[in-house]
């Protein structure tokens, strides 16, 4: 997965935006930043399980069982799986998606997620 400066700010900023509305309790819309941010923040560890910490919050307080467990499950293994850059492009890592399902990037992220090759601007960004 490729890591590039740009990747990680724009990371950063939704997790920003994130723990606004977490912290105004709008918990849709800290689960959308938090499903952006966890396709940014794949290659890190660190922003990865973040991410599913965050998610795991969310879904403790709308006390959504399946959430909780499978938020369990991709912190065991998530920050890992980083590590090792054994990850499914696009996935939003939410637990209503499969954790080894590759989704569509959002349009908005791909060139920071695959570089300027991936939209044939011009060479793919080594990673």
């Amino acid at each position: 997965m490729t890591k590039t400066t740009a990747r990680r700010e724009a990371y950063d900023r939704e997790a920003i935006l994130a723990r606004i509305a977490f912290a105004r309790g709008d918990l849709a819309e800290a689960f959308y930043r938090l499903e952006r941010a966890h396709i940014l923040g794949q290659p890190w560890a660190g922003a990865h399980s973040w991410t599913h910490w965050m998610m795991l919050r969310i879904g403790w307080r709308r006390r959504d069982a399946r959430e909780i467990r499978g938020q369990i499950l991709r912190l065991a293994a998530g920050g890992l799986l980083s590590w090792m850059d054994r990850l499914p492009v696009g996935n939003t890592g939410g637990a209503d998606v499969p954790p080894t399902k590759p989704l569509p990037l959002p349009s908005d992220l791909v060139l920071l997620c695959e570089g300027p090759g991936a939209l044939g601007v011009g060479p793919a960004t080594p990673s």
